[in-house]
């Protein structure tokens, strides 16, 4: 296997506009600065890492009980964790396509069997695929939640048929464009031991540098997660800064309003004027397809705007598209309408 080496090289944020990772694409909250600032100078850098209310904090914000949630070195990390904690090699992991490729990265490195069943533009998650593809070897099943690059939303009902149809499997549901989705299974993780959700302060907090996730579960699967996870692997400026975000949610929130209620609408306008095909989205990002879309990313980068090329399961190439704040939209689509 090879290593994931996601294209980061040259990502000057005061060059460029970052429209490619899916990231918040302005500065953090003062008060968030402040907080790591205020942690550097409090003498307490030689110090391991002490975690103090975090978890209570995220599970007051999850509307969970604090025994079922567990922080991680962002949502990576807890992927890992989960497949790490329920397969061994040779068991079998139904991994969607095309997703996020941390999935297939961490089921190799445990030697899994993945079944991997395709979305479709018009049917989304394939469900009754995957739920045939359950076998007595399945034992965990990946449900992205929006999906990533494409940002196709799985109804709850249908995850919940999921993990009915696969009791003996744990079912990853990653929330990780959860603010954005507003979508989440979060309410039933008592009533089904299966439900293993996945989340991250890196996308909507704009905190991807610092690293925290969390994972929310049945208690009893807390308490067995945190025999794998070590006591240590999350930093204190990851904690410092999410709890001066979670005091103050809605100076990192009122973003998300923007993104989805002004900037996002804008682009599809365009670009259903524009005849351009795209994948309906219920994250902060559009996969589009535009005749000649290597000669658009060109023209893009050329106007400092990096969005990232990504190719479809029938090898169509395609451009995710992160979406930022009005002025940056309407810049982008200035840009797609000359050279479109």
């Amino acid at each position: 296997m090879s290593a994931y080496k996601p294209p980061l090289e040259g990502r000057d944020p005061k060059a460029y506009t970052l429209l490619d990772f899916n990231e918040r694409t302005i500065d953090v909250a003062e008060h968030i600065k402040a907080a790591l600032k205020a942690l550097v100078d409090s003498g307490r850098l030689q110090m391991y890492p002490s975690y103090g209310d975090i978890t209570s904090r995220i599970a007051a914000y999850s509307g969970v009980d604090e025994d079922q949630v567990m922080i991680t070195n962002g949502s990576d990390h807890g992927i890992d964790l989960i497949i790490r904690s329920a397969a061994q090699a040779g068991d079998e992991i139904i991994i969607p396509g095309p997703t996020f490729a941390m999935y297939s990265q961490c089921a190799r490195i445990e030697n899994l069997v993945m079944i991997e069943p395709r979305y479709t533009r018009e049917g989304g998650y394939p469900v009754a695929e995957v739920i045939a593809a359950v076998s007595g070897k399945t034992r965990v099943i990946v449900i992205s939640n929006p999906n990533n690059p494409c940002g196709t939303l799985v109804a709850p009902a249908d995850i919940l048929r999921i993990a009915r149809a696969a009791p003996a499997a744990a079912i990853l549901v990653d929330e990780c464009y959860f603010e954005y989705s507003k979508t989440t299974v979060a309410d039933c993780i008592a009533d089904y031991p299966n439900l293993v959700i996945t989340r991250t302060f890196s996308k909507t907090w704009g905190l991807p540098s610092i690293r925290l996730g969390y994972i929310l579960s049945a208690a009893d699967n807390i308490l067995a997660l945190l025999n794998v996870r070590g006591p240590y692997d999350i930093n204190q400026f990851a904690v410092a800064a999410v709890t001066a975000a979670l005091e103050k949610p809605e100076l990192s929130l009122s973003y998300v309003d923007e993104v989805m209620t002004v900037s996002k609408p804008m682009l599809e306008a365009f670009l259903v004027a524009r005849g351009v095909d795209f994948w309906p989205s219920a994250a902060n990002y559009l996969w589009i397809f535009p005749a000649r879309p290597e000669q658009v990313d060109k023209a893009l980068v050329a106007s400092r705007i990096l969005v990232r090329p990504k190719v479809d399961a029938d090898g169509r190439p395609g451009l995710r598209i992160t979406l930022g704040t009005r002025a940056q939209t309407e810049r982008l689509i200035a840009v797609l309408a000359s050279v479109l």
